[in-house]
């Protein structure tokens, strides 16, 4: 897995070797880092830099095809965690999972795509067409390279490519299709998108798991304030099948609860593990002078700051004890830090938190104490609704921030959902109920797999 770079925005401090960066050996009395971070003004306003705002929202998600289907059933509390219908589960540890009921793709995407492409990009492409609708914009009628496009994935066409596999050993090479050359690649979707919406601005894809979709609005943001007025972005993902299934089950993470009520409990005390989905969101992220210009104001509103981090590598902390340095913490404090520090606010500004909630008791247990020491104890709501669509992969932390700026809209936190109380020990205000109050910041934080973390600030 890795991230998107911009080689022009990288710099080594303190006289570090590269190498010292991957290996965490780096000496930290080499680097020049203050005792605490500062929360400047908006920087924004600092840098004379545009603002990203979100301009439209399109969801594809287990709870509901469209934004208001969604937010509807998100509300509601409704569940959508079951038994997968698409393959057999019976042979697995892990028998839950929440998938998309009643897409059919023939309904919704021209025909001459549905066989060059997997059904996340089919998924994603209609989510696409969602987003571009609620913003009202048509990219046909705007000047070339004004649009670009930067989404994440996980691993790519994930379904097509285990069908097209199956077809070349069971039949022979005669009998895949054309298509696997670039049905299966993780930049399919981005591409798909571009094509059919002729966008000839900058474009990209990340891969940092289930951090993609905030890294994605990041460099979505990024791309805008360079000069693009309309960035489409976001994450739809999925992989539904036995080489997707296989794939998750690698990690050690899933529940192997039989129960979907008890399958995936974040912060629960009893938590075993997550239970995978597939979907996400697409969102268009627009120049707020453009958007202005247009006659939707702020939108739904401003990506406000964004950071990303890496976990420490494992050597680091055998490299602590000896050297008697404290072990290396993880990655999650410090972009939480870093994204508030970019929007310029300070923790008490913050309404309300969408956390990771991986529900696996030590990352929540991680999670928990990292919220505890920026907010303090009970200090800020917290809510995961992803407990009703299970984790996304790619499309997961897009799908948090449109929750969260429907939350800023309408001025309700939806609710976690099959955990009655959060475990004593963390200290939470965990929103099990729908919660009306007036809302205006949201932070949105998100972990991949493999060492990423990612936060996103998103205000009214």
């Amino acid at each position: 897995m890795s991230r998107m770079v911009d080689l022009d925005d990288v710099a080594l401090v303190g006289g570090g070797a590269l190498e010292d960066f991957d290996t965490g050996a780096l000496d930290p009395a080499g680097l020049d880092e203050p005792e605490s971070l500062a929360f400047p003004a908006d920087f924004a306003d600092e840098l004379d830099v545009a603002r990203a705002v979100v301009s439209g929202l399109g969801i594809a998600a287990p709870t509901g095809l469209g934004v208001e289907e969604y937010w509807q059933a998100t509300l509601e509390g409704r569940c959508a965690v079951g038994i997968p219908s698409r393959f057999d589960v019976s042979r697995y540890p892990n028998k839950l999972a929440a998938e998309i009921p009643g897409f059919v793709a023939r309904e919704r995407v021209p025909g001459r795509l549905i066989r060059q492409t997997d059904r996340a990009t089919q998924l994603g492409l209609v989510a696409t067409g969602e987003a571009l609708a609620d913003a009202g914009l048509d990219p046909d009628r705007l000047p070339d390279y004004d649009v670009g496009v930067v989404t994440a994935a996980s691993a790519g066409g994930i379904e097509f490519g285990q069908r097209e596999l199956g077809h070349l050993w069971s039949k022979g090479k005669q009998f895949v299709s054309a298509y696997q050359s670039f049905a299966w690649f993780f930049a399919a979707t981005a591409g798909q998108v571009s094509i059919r919406h002729a966008t000839r601005g900058p474009s990209g894809v990340l891969v940092t798991e289930q951090s993609g979709g905030i890294d994605a609005l990041g460099q979505a943001r990024r791309v805008v304030r360079k000069g693009t007025p309309v960035v489409i972005s976001g994450s739809v993902d999925g992989g539904l099948c036995p080489w997707g299934w296989m794939g998750q089950m690698a990690t050690g993470r899933l529940s192997t609860a039989v129960d979907p009520t008890r399958a995936f409990r974040p912060f629960a005390a009893d938590a075993d593990g997550y239970v995978p989905g597939e979907g996400g969101a697409m969102i268009v992220v627009e120049d707020a002078e453009s958007a202005a210009a247009r006659g939707l104001g702020r939108g739904y509103g401003e990506i406000a700051g964004y950071a990303a981090t890496f976990d420490p590598s494992p050597k680091s902390a055998r490299r602590a004890r000896p050297a008697g340095r404290p072990a290396p913490v993880p990655g999650l404090r410090r972009a939480a830090d870093l994204a508030l520090c970019d929007a310029g606010l300070r923790p008490e500004q913050v309404d309300v938190v969408f956390a990771d909630a991986a529900g696996v008791p030590e990352l929540d247990r991680i999670e928990a104490e990292v919220l505890g020491e920026l907010f303090g104890p009970y200090g800020v709501p917290v809510t995961a609704p992803k407990t009703m669509t299970g984790r996304l992969i790619g499309g997961g932390a897009a799908l948090d921030v449109a929750t969260a700026l429907l939350a800023l809209r309408d001025g309700v936190i939806p609710p976690t959902v099959n955990v009655a109380e959060p475990a004593a020990e963390y200290r939470l205000d965990l929103v099990t109920e729908a919660r009306t109050r007036p809302l205006h910041t949201a932070l949105v934080l998100a972990r991949g797999y493999g060492g990423f973390n990612s936060a996103l600030v998103v205000r009214s």
